[in-house]
């Protein structure tokens, strides 16, 4: 697997439909490495820590080969990489075959999969459109939260090498099934 981009965002306010939303979710590529610490990306603003950011989910990883869906359903849509809010575009990450507890080395950096992303409504605010928030549920390709075992930096064109796998354990797209399954999607 390997880094296509590497994307940021500020805080930004918006106003949606009359009330001003607070949001880290516009990300786009840097050209620059990215720092990634232990409990974010360096220089990406986290407006709502109860969900982003921290240990578990310090970084955001999602598939360039996913766009691919994506982008015919919403083909009017401004398409960069970041549009998920991901702070790192991988070309082929595939959460059907990684594991919670997979580890991977980029660098200097030591990530962990940790859990799948679950969409809330500023996903719906970056596609201006809700409809994005349930169909984003009903697939399974969520991208993928890393835990930052050993900081560093990362760049487009980086590989991840896995490290270790843990095949005793649930892959991604099961877990974000199960989440599926408790919400009643």
């Amino acid at each position: 697997m390997k880094i296509i981009a590497t994307n940021i965002g500020e805080r930004k306010e918006i106003d949606w439909k009359g009330k001003t939303v607070t949001t880290g979710i516009f990300k786009y590529p840097v050209e620059k490495s990215v720092f990634l610490d232990k409990e974010e990306v360096k220089g990406d603003a986290i407006c709502n820590r109860e969900h982003h950011g921290g240990i578990d989910q310090a970084v955001y990883g999602y598939s360039l080969k996913h766009y691919d869906y994506w982008k015919e359903l919403y083909p009017d849509s401004d398409w960069d990489l970041g549009m998920f809010g991901e702070n790192l575009t991988i070309d082929d990450l595939d959460e059907s075959k990684i594991h919670v507890g997979d580890t991977y080395k980029v660098g200097e950096v030591i990530l962990e999969v940790t859990k799948p992303r679950q969409p809330c409504m500023k996903l719906g605010v970056r596609f201006n459109n809700m409809k994005i928030v349930k169909q984003f549920w009903k697939q399974d390709f969520p991208g993928i939260y890393f835990k930052v075992v050993q900081t560093g930096e990362v760049k487009a064109g980086d590989e991840l090498e896995q490290i270790k796998k843990c095949s005793e354990n649930p892959t991604i797209a099961e877990v974000y099934r199960n989440k599926r399954t408790e919400k009643g999607m």
